[in-house]
């Protein structure tokens, strides 16, 4: 019988956060000893908790363990009470500095308990047709300490489990063990319930409830592979053109981003300082975690800098000495029309002014790459143009079809003119992200709804075999009640993949305005889901999440169209509210167009309370009406 083990074994060395030797030795341990019934979990996400081992047989239990290397005779570690008469863990440095250690491992497994018990498998702390708790005896909360012995780390640890009521009946549930227990191979001291065949309280739907919370996402997964590239796409990352000035435009997933991340991680990697500038604030995330996956062999990638392009004038500015101009053009902004002037023309001419100043000193580039291109003013264009050295590089990729702005008009060959550019754009045009099955929806959508779009529509690889299954499920709405379905659609994904096993933070949830995602991430906030997301109430808080805002992060995530624009996700769900202006239908084209190919399956679901896209949505396989 072979054994899950989530991530691999042959991926660990690959892992972002690697493995202490304590913890390699702990996950010898289980891999040896352990009955090849229960399924291994190795830091899984578990909704940003990260626990360091999670443990779960169908018919046994469920065990989470604290792993520490912690060798007690280098410190003197003691308890000491609070004021409260709680008891803490304290220890002195070697420079003898008394402080209290706050990564107490008793506490932290007891902490995963609870969540595993009330967030992550409700059903289990529903009493029994006997009355009792069934999870009291279902999940194991453990303590492995490997440079300690069991008795050392039972003294110390004991006032803890005390105050917590693990002792007596209970502690066989919270075991606590040490390095003569490894070295003994006692599985009984590590891990009593391990020892059963059956217990009569867990059942097989608790172990689906917690998978999903458990295995790896996609994204942790695809992020250690290389990047796959077809022959053009890895010519146009290794080489230049004659006069250094390039521009691509393709569909939704033809590799613009690979090709843009790509080259920026080989010219790195040749010593050359890159400026890599996206119109939307989130994105520079996902370029670097693509140029990351770029692989050149001996060669360090990391002269790369990477940001939003206002970012990059607000450096300039500050750079050249300008602060105080560019803090002046952000005085009294109170309403859309100010916000975009400064945006458009005001900040751009402060720019132009603080790098024409012979005296600042304003950083240069060997290569200039510009993502989302459609997005831009022809003006920030020829501004960055002057920063780039001489003889150097400036790559633009653009996708009319994600012109949310509209925009395109500037990026006409005739007004092109003048902007260093050459012959003609290169075309990316064959899809090598969308499931083959959601392009044919996709161009249905262009031709019905965006008819005085242009549009590069994307074709299907012809040599490619269809083997990435999609599911495509149209709820339609007439109550409006987009919030509370749509986020209902997000707990539901992993019962609706099975038997597929889907990570709950590989689900993104894309809504059409900040108002509508707050209220969804309220919604899910109450039921126990952690969110990673981009809303705000104004526009200070709204940056400050975009920054922060990755695929790599252990939540759902969470994002507005526009925020997620040039984004990808094996598994989506997308709130519908409005469709009436050519912007708004073509926002949700580009929303569409985000779901990526995955070999074990993708998964899209509209909610929508639109009444004339029913049509459309009707046309899905899997079509619902859900009535007030």
């Amino acid at each position: 019988m072979h054994r899950l083990i989530s991530p691999s074994l042959e991926q660990l060395s690959s892992l972002r956060t690697p493995l202490t030797l304590g913890e390699q030795k702990v996950l010898d341990f289980f891999c040896r000893n352990l009955p090849q019934e229960w399924e291994i979990y190795i830091q899984p996400h578990l909704n940003g908790l990260r626990p360091d081992f999670v443990l779960l047989n169908p018919k046994v239990g469920i065990a989470v363990f604290e792993v520490k290397d912690w060798n007690l005779n280098a410190l003197p570690y003691r308890v000491k009470t609070s004021a409260k008469g709680s008891p803490e863990l304290w220890a002195t440095s070697h420079t003898g500095v008394d402080f209290r250690v706050r990564d107490n491992p008793v506490e932290k497994a007891d902490q995963y308990k609870d969540s595993i018990i009330n967030l992550y498998c409700p059903r289990l702390a529903i009493k029994s047709a006997e009355g009792n708790y069934q999870c009291l005896a279902v999940v194991t909360a453990g303590v492995i300490m490997t440079e300690a012995t069991t008795q050392q780390a039972k003294n110390l640890f004991q006032p803890f489990q005390e105050h917590l009521h693990q002792l007596g009946n209970q502690e066989k549930y919270h075991p606590i063990s040490g390095k003569d227990a490894l070295d003994s191979k006692n599985l009984a001291a590590i891990f009593p319930s391990a020892m059963w065949r059956t217990s009569k309280y867990m059942q097989p739907q608790f172990a689906a409830d917690l998978r999903a919370w458990l295995i790896e996402p996609d994204f942790a997964a695809t992020q250690r592979q290389p990047l796959e590239l077809n022959k053009k796409q890895k010519s146009y990352i290794t080489t230049r053109t004659p006069i250094g000035y390039r521009r691509i435009k393709g569909s939704a997933g033809s590799g613009k981003s690979l090709v843009l991340a790509g080259r920026a991680a080989q010219l790195s990697s040749e010593g050359k300082d890159v400026l890599v500038v996206s119109f939307n604030i989130t994105l520079w995330h996902y370029l670097r975690d693509l140029a990351v996956r770029h692989q050149v062999p001996n060669k360090k990638v990391n002269s790369i800098t990477w940001c939003h392009f206002h970012e990059w004038c607000k450096r300039v500015c500050y750079d050249a000495g300008y602060q105080n101009e560019y803090r002046e053009l952000w005085k009294g902004v109170q309403n859309p029309e100010n916000l975009e002037r400064i945006l458009e023309f005001d900040m751009i001419n402060l720019v132009n002014l603080a790098i024409d100043n012979k005296k600042s000193e304003v950083p240069t580039f060997d290569a200039i790459l510009v993502d989302e291109g459609q997005d831009y003013n022809l003006d920030w264009w020829n501004t960055l143009r002057k920063v780039r050295r001489k003889g150097g590089e400036m790559l633009l990729v653009a996708d009319e079809t994600q012109d949310l702005y509209q925009r395109t008009q500037y990026w006409t060959d005739e007004k092109m003119e003048g902007a260093g550019f050459k012959g003609s754009w290169v075309d990316l045009d064959t899809c090598y992200r969308t499931p083959r099955e959601l392009i044919g929806y996709l161009k249905e959508y262009a031709v019905k709804y965006l008819p005085n779009t242009t549009i590069n529509l994307p074709e299907p690889d012809q040599e490619e075999l269809n083997l990435s299954p999609v599911q495509m499920r149209w709820i339609q709405v007439d109550s409006g009640d987009n919030a509370s379905i749509s986020t209902q659609a997000v707990l539901n994904m992993p019962i609706w993949t099975q038997p597929d096993i889907l990570a709950y933070s590989d689900i993104v949830l894309l809504v059409q305005n900040h108002q509508s995602g707050l209220e969804c991430v309220s919604i899910l906030e109450k039921k126990g889901v952690r969110v990673a997301h981009v809303f705000g109430r104004d526009h200070r808080e709204q940056k400050q999440r975009k920054l922060g805002f990755f695929m790599g992060d252990a939540r759902v995530k969470a994002a507005t169209i526009h925020s997620f624009k040039g984004w990808e996700s094996c598994c989506m769900v997308i709130n519908i509210e409005r469709a009436e202006t050519e912007e708004e239908l073509a926002a949700i084209y580009v929303a569409l167009s985000r779901l990526k190919r995955r070999i074990a399956g993708s998964y899209i679901t509209v909610v929508c309370s639109v009444p004339h896209l029913a049509e459309f949505g009707e046309t899905w396989e899997l079509f619902e009406w859900v009535s007030a």
